[in-house]
Formats: structure tokens, C-alpha cells, sequence
């Protein structure tokens, strides 16, 4: 017989049974609906007549009471001890990244890589990645990618990460992001009342860090299985769910998976007191996106400043491909010289470029201004080093003699670039895939190349990819791109870059009002809307002045 726990309060009693005389039958589909659950892996057989007497059931057997988590500690299962081992990987990496030596960690020929280290060309690990990688000492070398990992108030970042610990659903990699996590503006005073209406029961270090303008905090999940994952999910958190959470978890992967980007947001959803805001994406979505430039919707969140809370070594990888691919694009958009603060300023608005959200009253039009200009430290952090592991740019400024120039912000520092056709040509071969290949299209309309000898061409290149065992060079096509007019090339770039972005972002934010619900739409509208009323209001007081 079985025994359930029961409430202490109430009409019933606080437990019931039932033997084999009143059996209760149970249906297919609730059964299969247990292999899903959580306490599935600790449920045990219980025996079908308890009341016969048996050397296997003894009369003490008579009860089985069935416990729950919360009911006595438990050791750790396996997902857990991931979890935590790839929280500590993450800290070692946040602790690499604070040394003073981290600008010059990501050069190629760091003296850290391993001795073991494959003949081909440093840079084969960005042509050929592996990800099939499990492990952080898989990775190219030691401390790669630790650029990628900002240093935030220690006791605000644990806040963060014990808000990962409320999910039963295992989550395999996670970031913090946004103005909640980094602000983009100078701090307030808001009330206290003003604080709630957000954060009902906010933490002094989610206070102090959002520094008097209480805003909500957006994360991404990458997750190995999203069924399975919004399966574990829905039955802990149903009400993080619209109606379509009540079509169960294959209704919700099938629109995560099928439309817009392949995230799917749950807004305005209350965790510890804390107001967040939660996309789940599929980690293969995730790496493609960040490798590739598919969409551009996650590798855009990710060419800016976020605090990584869980780290995983398939996705350093893809991420550093994207931060590169991210600073060889700017390049590609900037003159000769340039000021780090442009540069940063055109990598951030690369994600921007075809969000409709800026094309409508919806969004701040200083956002990228705001971004940059209040985060110059952890853009410089995550920049600095791929700027040095770069043979075409140099930082050209007298303050990088300082031996803390990183963390120095009084001063913007100045930056060349190497204008050589042959140079700039390697970087448009060095794009990535999908992005390469509609900026190829533009430029055959262009030049007007005939079908078949452009197909040849890219076969050709095909051909030398595969046989080549050094870092691939840009042919005389990537050159001619390369020497196009300044402002033709930047032209061309950013109408790739609006292509790439746009549909997917736009299909996105018609699924979210499927996805958030009617009523959190509407309240996510008009936040954005008040945003921007916000930042234009000061432009209409001096033009009226």
C-alpha cells in the first residue's frame, strides 16, 4: 500500500491507502507521463497483492511512504554534479580572466598551448573547429576563451547562479544579460514601492547592482533536449507558461524548434523575489547560430557583454569563432583608424541593424550609444584580447604602455587597421559561413559573374579547403570584395547583415506574443514603448527650447 504525505491542516486525513481490495486503475497515458517526471528515477517497484503474506513482502513492508526532495537530504545526482562541476569551470575562467596577462592570452602563439598540440596552423582550431569536445582541456589551449567571461559583484552573481538551482530541468548553459545585468544608464533613486512593483522581495546585491533602477533580469538556457527539458519544466513551473504550455511539451519544442530563431521566452516571471526573464534554445541551435551566423539573433546578444553563469566547452568555442567574426566585420565597416569606442559601437549595432523593433516607437534609439558608453571596461575585456591575437590591427595609443591599461577607462584609446587588399581579403574569406555566402551573392550581382563560372569558383575554394593543411587565404574574388568602394562595401555589408537578421527576429517577435500570452505582451510593449518616449523626450524639449 502506499502512503502519501498530506497536509497537516484540513477535512482529510493525513495519509490514505489503498490495497489490493480498492485498486485504482491508472491509464496509459498517465503512466507514460511518469517516465517524465522528476521523482520517475526514485519511484520503486511496489508489489502488486501487498496483503499476502511472503519471506519477500514481510509485514513491514505493509506501508510504503513515498518521499519527496524536501522531505530528507539526498546526494547529488549525476545532472546535479555536472552542473556544479561546469559552475566551478566557469569560475576558474572568470579567474583567468581578471589577471593582467588576459590581453595577451588569445594570441595564437600563446606559450600556454600544450605541447601536444596538433602540427597544422594555429589558427586550424577557427577553420576546422571540434565540437564534439565534452571537456574544458579539449579546448585549443589553456584559458582559451576567458575573454568571453566578465567580472560582476561577486554576492550579485551568486544571486544569479542560485536562481539556475530553482530549475529541476537540467540546463547545460546559461548567461545573464541586458541593462538588469549591465546597466546602460546612470543609477536612480527609486522608491521602495518602485523596487516592489518589479522585485517583490529583491536582494540587497540585485538592488545595489541594478543601482536604484530595478529592471528585469533576462537569461538564456542552452539545453540539450527541449522536450524533455519544457516537459521537467512544465510540471514544476506551469504557471512560467501561456496556454500553449497546456498543450503539453511537444506543442511548446515544436514552436521553440520550428518558428523564428529557435528560443522560446518565458517574460515576467517571478523566482526568489526576483523578476526575470528566460529564453530556452537547443545548445546545436546555439552553436550553429554563434559559428555559422544563421540568424544572428543569440550571436548578436552574445558580440556584447553578458555574465556566463554556466559554461560549457562546445559553446566557448562557437563563441569565440562569433566574437572574431564579430571584430573582422567591424573592421571591415571602419577606416583605417578608428577609436575604440567606434569599434565597440559597431559591433554592438551589427545585432541591431535589422531588429524591426527599431524600425517602430519600440525600442531606445540610443541604445547602442547607452551600451557602449556605460560598459567601455567589459567591452574592452572581451575585445582587448582578439584584437591582439589579430595580425591586421594594433591598438596605436600611448596608454598601452600602462601595465593596467585594460581596467584605465579615463581614455579612449586609438586603434589602426591594416588596409592591404590582401589582408583585408583573408578577413572576408574568414566569415562565417552562411554570412559569407549571402555577402558572395551580393557581390556576383555586382560584378555581374555568370552563374557557372561563380559556381566553379566556390568549388574551387571548396577543393582548397579540404586538401589544405594551413589557414585558408582569400582569393582574388575576397580581394576585389575587399577593395570595393568604402562606402559601397558598407553598404552591401549592412544589407547582409539587415537580411540575415531580419526575418528571424521579426517571426520571433510574433511568436513571443504566442509564447509570453496576450496580457505580457501588451505589458512588454509598453515598457518599450515608454523607453522610448524616455530617450526622444529630451530631443523634443531642445528643439522646442
Amino acid at each position: 500500500m502506499v502512503v502519501r504525505p498530506m497536509p497537516p491542516s484540513g477535512r482529510f486525513p493525513t495519509t490514505w491507502t489503498y490495497t489490493a481490495s480498492l485498486r485504482l486503475s491508472v491509464s496509459p497515458t498517465i503512466r507514460t507521463a511518469r517516465y517524465y517526471s522528476v521523482h520517475a528515477a526514485r519511484s520503486q517497484h511496489r508489489p502488486r497483492f501487498i496483503g499476502l503474506k511472503s519471506p519477500r513482502f514481510p509485514s513491514t513492508s505493509r506501508l510504503f511512504t513515498r518521499t519527496f526532495a524536501s522531505d530528507s537530504p539526498k546526494a547529488p545526482s549525476e545532472g546535479a554534479k555536472a552542473a556544479q562541476k561546469k559552475e566551478s569551470e566557469t569560475e576558474s575562467a572568470a579567474s583567468a580572466a581578471s589577471s593582467p596577462d588576459e590581453p595577451h592570452s588569445q594570441r595564437p602563439h600563446d606559450s600556454s598551448r600544450p605541447t601536444t598540440a596538433s602540427t597544422e596552423s594555429d589558427f586550424d582550431w577557427e577553420e576546422k573547429p571540434n565540437f564534439r569536445i565534452e571537456k574544458f582541456t579539449e579546448l585549443p589551449y589553456t584559458n582559451f576563451g576567458v575573454n568571453q567571461h566578465m567580472i560582476i559583484d561577486r554576492e550579485f552573481k551568486e544571486v544569479l547562479r542560485q536562481l539556475l538551482w530553482r530549475f529541476r530541468a537540467p540546463i547545460r548553459y546559461a548567461f545573464a544579460y541586458g541593462s538588469g545585468v549591465f546597466p546602460q544608464s546612470k543609477g536612480g533613486t527609486a522608491t521602495e514601492a518602485e523596487i516592489k512593483a518589479i522585485h517583490p522581495k529583491a536582494p540587497v546585491a540585485v538592488q545595489k547592482a541594478q543601482d536604484g533602477s530595478p529592471k528585469m533580469i533576462d537569461f538564456i538556457f542552452g539545453v540539450s533536449y527541449t522536450q524533455h527539458w519544457h516537459s521537467l519544466n512544465l510540471m514544476q513551473h506551469r504557471d512560467h507558461y501561456s496556454m500553449l504550455g497546456s498543450l503539453g511539451s511537444a506543442a511548446v519544442s515544436y514552436v521553440q524548434d520550428k518558428w523564428g530563431a529557435g528560443v522560446y521566452f518565458n517574460p515576467y516571471v517571478t523566482v526568489d523575489g526576483i523578476l526575470i526573464k528566460y529564453g530556452v534554445v537547443n545548445i546545436d541551435t546555439l552553436c550553429r547560430d554563434l559559428s555559422e551566423w544563421d540568424t544572428l539573433y543569440l550571436a548578436g546578444r552574445l558580440h556584447k557583454p553578458v555574465k556566463i553563469l554556466r559554461d560549457d566547452p562546445r559553446v566557448r568555442l562557437a563563441n569565440q569563432i562569433n566574437l572574431l567574426s564579430a571584430l573582422r566585420t567591424a573592421l571591415l565597416l571602419l577606416p583605417p583608424t578608428f577609436t575604440e569606442q567606434e569599434l565597440y559601437a559597431t559591433i554592438a549595432g551589427i545585432s541591431y541593424l535589422g531588429d524591426p523593433r527599431m524600425a517602430f516607437p519600440t525600442e531606445n534609439p540610443k541604445k547602442v550609444a547607452n551600451i557602449v558608453n556605460h560598459n567601455m571596461l567589459n567591452f574592452r575585456r572581451l575585445y582587448a584580447p582578439l584584437v591582439e591575437s589579430l595580425p591586421n590591427v594594433d591598438y596605436n595609443d600611448p596608454a598601452c604602455s600602462q601595465p593596467d591599461w585594460v581596467n584605465n577607462t579615463d581614455s579612449v584609446l586609438k586603434l589602426q587597421q591594416d588596409m592591404d587588399p590582401i589582408k583585408r581579403g583573408n578577413m572576408v574569406r574568414r566569415l562565417p559561413k552562411a554570412f559569407r555566402s549571402k555577402l558572395y551573392f551580393e557581390y556576383q550581382k555586382k560584378f555581374q559573374i555568370p552563374q557557372l563560372e561563380f559556381n566553379k569558383m566556390m568549388e574551387e575554394n571548396k577543393d582548397e579547403d579540404a586538401i589544405s593543411f594551413k589557414r585558408q587565404q582569400g582569393g582574388g574574388f575576397e580581394q576585389r570584395i575587399a577593395q570595393d568602394e568604402p562606402e559601397a562595401l558598407r553598404k552591401i555589408i549592412r544589407g547582409v547583415i539587415k537580411k540575415t537578421i531580419n526575418w528571424p527576429s521579426t517571426s520571433q517577435s510574433i511568436k513571443s506574443a504566442l509564447t509570453a500570452g496576450f496580457s505580457r505582451s501588451i505589458r512588454y510593449l509598453r515598457e518599450k514603448m515608454a523607453k522610448y518616449r524616455e530617450a526622444t523626450k529630451p530631443e523634443k524639449d531642445e528643439k522646442t527650447s
